[in-house]
């Protein structure tokens, strides 16, 4: 072959950075958009730090600890309100979740259920508990409601989407056999799904936890409405306190259900005949 008659090799064209450029104008737009209608005093935010400093002394420098069994027991409502919350959701969210996988149900069952799950994520916890005090009253189980419904968006989203990511050999086989919807969804996709789905409702419950304080916040009891009736006296050596509470209380609950997590995800340790694992 020739010089002359060698394929003509023309270099790649250069890819076009418009949309790009596009996306970052966009962005870049919505961001100073949203500075600008905030009407952010920077001489107050220069302030800051030092009010930081003010504040957190007040709280932290000389705690009231006269309020610690008070602050115990409004947090461990907030944390049954967090696990009754966290149950009801994760019972209705896996019961929901499961037909809204691809491969499980039809169509006409998939579409609503997705959207009554976009729906729930949607609308905050706060929200949630607003609109349903009209019924149950300012009571924790009004919170342990609300944190119900929010958690069926997020946790129903992750059920399906976890379904979806099952291998199907095992649900093909139940099919083969003769196995009804039910049927496959228990032994051909529960089976494989079921750690990760009991690891994803722990994580469900430590996100309740947080969440439980905020609703505390409107009145339905709990650390965070302990919290709030403090801050509006400005006593904040018990400010400080609860705190302290939540925070120990938050890490602890943290690093029990992270260890549960892991020890479900990576199952139990084996040991040699020697007895080292």
């Amino acid at each position: 072959m020739t010089a002359a008659t060698l394929p003509i090799v023309r270099p790649p064209r250069r890819a076009s950075r418009l949309g790009v450029r596009a996306a970052q104008l966009v962005v870049g737009g919505v961001v100073l958009g949203a500075v600008l209608h905030l009407r952010i005093s920077w001489s107050d935010l220069a302030g800051l730090p030092s009010d930081l400093r003010h504040y957190l002394g007040l709280m932290f420098s000389s705690p009231n600890w006269s309020r610690l069994p008070a602050a115990l027991y409004q947090t461990w409502v907030s944390v049954s309100m967090a696990w009754v919350g966290a149950v009801l959701g994760v019972i209705l969210s896996t019961v929901l979740g499961i037909p809204a996988a691809a491969g499980v149900s039809p169509l006409w069952v998939r579409l609503p259920l997705r959207g009554i799950f976009a729906v729930l994520r949607a609308v905050p916890e706060v929200i949630i508990a607003i609109i349903i005090l009209t019924v149950t009253g300012l009571t924790p189980f009004t919170g342990a409601l609300a944190l119900a419904i929010g958690g069926i968006g997020t946790h129903g989203k992750w059920t399906y989407e976890t379904i979806e990511a099952v291998p199907g050999g095992t649900a093909e086989a139940v099919s083969a056999a003769g196995g009804n919807v039910l049927e496959v969804a228990r032994w051909g996709l529960w089976t494989a799904a079921a750690p990760e789905l009991m690891s994803l409702a722990l994580y469900r419950f430590e996100i309740n936890v947080r969440t439980s304080a905020i609703l505390g916040l409107i009145g339905v009891g709990g650390v965070g409405d302990m919290l709030t009736g403090y801050t509006q006296y400005r006593q904040w050596d018990s400010v400080g306190v609860l705190i302290i509470v939540v925070i120990a209380v938050t890490m602890v609950i943290d690093a029990i259900s992270g260890a549960i997590r892991r020890r479900i995800m990576r199952g139990a340790r084996t040991r040699d005949v020697d007895g080292t694992s």
